[in-house]
């Protein structure tokens, strides 16, 4: 029994190990996240929430608010920063006097701060935009964005990396950030198709590989621990 614990205290030395480095290692997206704002409403009346569909799925209805904001976000649902402006249909679509066929939708466009930028960019402008979007009835988000925010830019898997040219290279980048510092030190592409038809973003899988080999090697330690006593 005694032969046994090396191996296993090994074992538990590197998950330790990885778990104390994880807040070290936490990572961020810089990515364009997609909110919805619900359909009329208010300035105070209507609150910002994490799209479940991407925009290339969502069909939002005639008096819809959809959002977007670009920033490095450590989480996409739970901590992704929201647009900056009010999901206020009224004072984006107000003065679009409707028209028959036609559906308005109300679109909020924030290029967020320049802390978030990718190297060598800059965000076209301080303050969020907005427009106000009238496209046929069965149009999607993406159709009603493409209509007065172009050029758009998408990868390979779907996924909107560019607003109005920005950011000008880059989609969906991994972002390494330490916890005294949130100044962006690597980045790797963290999209995928699922991702991109969601709207989610994964920043937590890969710390739950590095779990998951921490559980193969344990179990490894103890399987040879058990070959040598025999």
């Amino acid at each position: 029994m005694r032969r046994r614990l090396p191996a296993v205290a090994l074992a538990l030395g590197i998950a330790l190990a990885l778990l104390a480095a994880a807040p070290a290692l936490a990572a961020g997206y810089r990515y364009w996240s997609f909110w919805d704002g619900g359909a009329g409403g208010g300035a105070g009346g209507v609150k910002w929430s994490y799209a479940t569909q991407g925009p290339s799925l969502a069909r939002p209805a005639d008096g819809a608010v959809q959002g977007f904001r670009f920033a490095v976000s450590k989480d996409a649902a739970a901590q992704a920063a929201q647009p900056r402006a009010a999901a206020d249909f009224e004072a984006v679509c107000g003065g679009t006097a409707p028209v028959d066929g036609r559906k308005r939708v109300a679109l909020v466009i924030d290029f967020g701060v320049p802390e978030d930028a990718p190297a060598g960019d800059t965000p076209p402008g301080a303050a969020p935009r907005t427009a106000c979007a009238q496209v046929a009835p069965d149009a999607t988000t993406a159709e009603a964005l493409a209509s007065v925010a172009k050029p758009l830019r998408y990868n390979s898997a779907a996924l909107l990396c560019a607003i109005s040219g920005y950011p000008k290279q880059g989609c969906g980048d991994q972002v390494a950030q330490s916890p005294a510092s949130a100044a962006p030190s690597a980045s790797t592409s963290a999209s995928t198709s699922a991702e991109a038809e969601t709207g989610g973003g994964g920043p937590s899988a890969g710390l739950l590989a590095g779990i998951a080999a921490v559980a193969a090697l344990a179990a490894a330690a103890v399987w040879q621990s058990r070959r040598r006593t025999r």
